[in-house]
């Protein structure tokens, strides 16, 4: 599939048959790799010339704010297909592809009747896509709020000794509780633990000999318990500090390590299902939003060439997309159609270089017909 398109153009001097033909001709037999397609756009309403050229000053706007949402819910998609290892699904909009919807584009008359004005069109798309945007950015926020405490919790289980959650790490036999002993968890640098084990029994007066006991061990620190009268706790930490060991307040509570391990239980939950359901509303807002946009262009395309070729509407709609090293190919033979169509062609050039045009919108003034790139990836 590609994923660069050009929408075009022409001026009709005869009929849009006969130049369709040309094209085609022109095509094959010069740049035959380039894939070719009608753009079927009908007769909307024209409304004003002042109308029109109020139009133009903001299609460009609207059309990049459009693609914008367009691709801000493709990568969307993207990532979330990547975290839940699911295979890349082919995008699709009423059910066709992407590129399908592009190249074989029909008008939806039941959403964008033809007879509205063209104002009531784009900013009817506008509305809609702007409010699908906002309704992303609150389903995101409600998936990164879980995904968030997530990774909050997952960081203090594997994080350093020094900071991690240390309830999964210490079984009930290795706490002593009494009314006079207790049981300290202390964080001993990795190759400080021969210093501890000679000398944790004399950081303070009351440590119970040998009580010492190696739990865990990562890749900085080792995890000790010991033993000692309740009252000279605090003596210990403040020794132990200045040796070099950290160690960490901990109350062994199996009630609240099973708390934990149900709220953790419950977020995993709630993260796969606003995972899932961010990824089904994704896959069905960017066909709309996609649908939207191809709306947009043909709107687009129809006015700048009003405005271009005058009236009454005489144009040839087209989608192309040639190959890098094609388009200079492509662009010629779509100038050489154009100067054969309409002698006007040379002063609309002129006037483009000279930048008379400048603002009509996109990248339609570098050249002399009605031109813009789509980037459906």
């Amino acid at each position: 599939m590609a994923s660069r398109y050009w929408v075009v153009s022409l001026p009709v001097q005869n009929s849009a048959s006969t130049l369709w033909n040309n094209l085609q001709d022109q095509i094959s037999k010069h740049s035959f790799d380039t894939p070719l397609y009608r753009f079927n756009i009908p007769n909307l309403r024209v409304g004003t010339l002042d109308s029109l050229l109020a139009l133009s000053d903001d299609l460009l706007k609207s059309n990049t704010f459009i693609e914008g949402v367009s691709h801000k819910i493709r990568r969307q998609i993207e990532e979330l297909e990547r975290v839940s290892g699911l295979e890349t699904n082919a995008l699709t909009v009423d059910g066709v592809p992407v590129d399908s919807y592009l190249t074989r584009f029909v008008w939806d008359e039941a959403k964008y009747p033809t007879m509205s004005p063209l104002r009531e069109i784009v900013d009817g798309i506008h509305t809609q896509v702007a409010k699908i945007e906002d309704d992303l950015k609150v389903r995101v926020a409600e998936y990164n709020n879980v995904r968030g405490q997530l990774n909050a919790i997952n960081r203090k289980q594997s994080g350093s000794l020094a900071v991690r959650d240390l309830s999964n790490l210490v079984k009930p036999e290795d706490i002593i509780t009494s009314e006079h002993l207790v049981t300290l968890l202390a964080v001993v640098p990795k190759y400080s633990q021969k210093d501890w084990l000679s000398s944790y029994e004399t950081l303070t007066t009351y440590v119970v000999p040998r009580s010492s006991k190696k739990l865990y061990e990562d890749n900085e620190y080792a995890l000790y318990t010991v033993s000692l009268f309740g009252r000279v706790a605090d003596n210990f930490r403040t020794s132990a500090r200045e040796r070099g060991f950290q160690v960490r307040d901990f109350e062994y509570s199996p009630e609240a390590q099973e708390s934990r391990k149900q709220e953790l239980e419950k977020l995993v939950q709630d993260q796969d299902m606003l995972r899932s359901s961010l990824l089904q509303w994704c896959y069905a807002s960017y066909g709309e939003v996609f649908s939207s946009w191809m709306h947009f262009c043909a709107v687009r395309v129809f006015a700048e060439s009003i405005l271009r070729y005058g009236l009454p509407p005489s144009f040839l709609a087209c989608v192309l997309s040639p190959s890098v090293k094609g388009e200079k190919k492509v662009r010629s033979i779509l100038e050489g159609l154009c100067d054969s169509a309409n002698r006007q062609v040379t002063y609309w050039k002129t006037e483009d270089e000279g930048g008379a045009m400048a603002g009509l919108g996109g990248d339609t003034d570098a050249h002399p017909y009605v031109s813009f790139t789509i980037n459906i990836a």
